[in-house]
């Protein structure tokens, strides 16, 4: 049996979600209204995997997440609301250690919510077997909202990331022509937190454009992308329209859709297009890096596999390597879950395993491995 503690102050959505878990038969439940409540049956039941609400009275699932993440790190799985201020909340929340996110359905929510059942399912079920990761920094920024939202008895401290150096060099890149290379990252569950210490780490004079497929609704990626380039030495754009693959760039896809490589005249460019229901996931890593391998040989390819589930982008990826192009796959001691890099361990397609705090550095080994002499 799995231990889930559903958490939620709308009693409708609590009766809900246990209606759906208890139909599992293989879940054993308890139910709180608010954070407070929450925290004493984390303590008293030791759930396996929480389900939480972003937007509760009180404590609110934030500062929840926070206390739960410094006494009791567990999964975690946000039950979000798809606006833009819902999508700036749950962003946070996987910054703070929560493993994924569900989307709250709008309108009828008793008639929504038999739509989102296999997902929910498939979701929790994921985060029961994750891997929490306790990192100094996780550990730094849970200690700062809670100093912050005065839910502990210390100092009040700022944390912060040390500035990054910002140059002219982001504005003045060369917009014309196809890139020396490119690098194409794949990630789900797990992977906003992963990115945003791999995509960090790349200097300002990287000399590839980078592309991401992060499986993200639509109304997340903008947000994401504008956090990411705060946080990163290079500038990081989310894909919402056809854009030239510009060297020292870092490309998001949008969500709901599928991002694609294609050729123009003026050269190599990325684009958002309607997401195809052969592909289960979207953006789908499969759909881009089979893009990519039509317009760039594959040697000028290096595909990066990180945390996630299921096995989006492993056959497209194995195509790479054996085309010549190298691949990376997140090791199993460092991701969330192991699902979609371990499927391409599986099936061959990767040519190295790292830890995630190594792939940055992998990365711009190979890329200056291709660099002329």
């Amino acid at each position: 049996m799995i231990r889930l503690l559903i958490v939620d102050d709308s009693a409708l959505m609590r009766k809900l979600l246990e209606g759906i878990f208890r139909a599992e038969g293989d879940f054993d439940i308890r139910l709180a209204r608010d954070g407070k409540e929450a925290l004493d049956l984390v303590r008293i039941f030791d759930p396996e995997v929480v389900t939480l609400d972003v937007q509760m009275p009180g404590m609110d699932g934030l500062a929840c997440l926070s206390q739960i993440m410094i006494e009791a790190p567990r999964p975690v799985v946000m039950v979000s609301s798809l606006t833009a201020e819902g999508a700036d909340a749950t962003l946070e929340a996987i910054e703070l250690g929560a493993v994924d996110f569900v989307a709250k359905p709008s309108g009828a929510v008793s008639l929504e919510i038999d739509r989102l059942h296999p997902l929910l399912v498939e979701k929790v079920r994921g985060a029961a077997g994750a891997r929490i990761r306790r990192t100094l920094r996780l550990t730094e920024r849970v200690r700062h909202r809670i100093r912050g939202a005065g839910l502990v008895a210390r100092a009040p401290q700022r944390f912060t990331r040390a500035p990054l150096p910002r140059t002219d060099s982001r504005a003045k890149r060369v917009r014309n022509g196809s890139p020396p290379g490119l690098v194409l990252i794949g990630t789900s569950t797990g992977g906003p937190a992963a990115l945003d210490t791999v995509l960090p780490q790349l200097p300002p004079d990287f000399p590839w454009p980078v592309l991401v497929a992060q499986h993200l609704p639509a109304s997340f990626t903008g947000a994401f992308a504008r956090r990411l380039d705060r946080e990163c030495q290079l500038e990081v754009v989310e894909v919402n329209q056809p854009m030239a693959l510009t060297p020292g760039t870092i490309y998001i896809g949008k969500g709901d859709a599928d991002v694609m490589v294609t050729s123009r005249a003026a050269g190599i460019v990325t684009m958002p297009v309607p997401a195809k229901t052969t592909y289960l996931w979207h953006p789908s890593v499969e759909r881009m890096v089979a893009s990519a391998l039509e317009h760039l040989d594959a040697s000028r390819l290096i595909g990066v596999m990180m945390t996630g589930m299921g096995y989006d982008g492993a056959e497209a990826m194995k195509r790479l390597r054996l085309g010549g192009g190298h691949t990376i796959a997140e090791a199993e001691s460092s991701a969330v879950v192991w699902g979609m890099p371990g499927e391409l361990v599986k099936i061959g397609g990767a040519e190295l395993v790292r830890p995630l705090e190594s792939i940055a550095d992998t990365i711009v080994h190979l890329v200056n491995a291709h660099a002329p002499c």
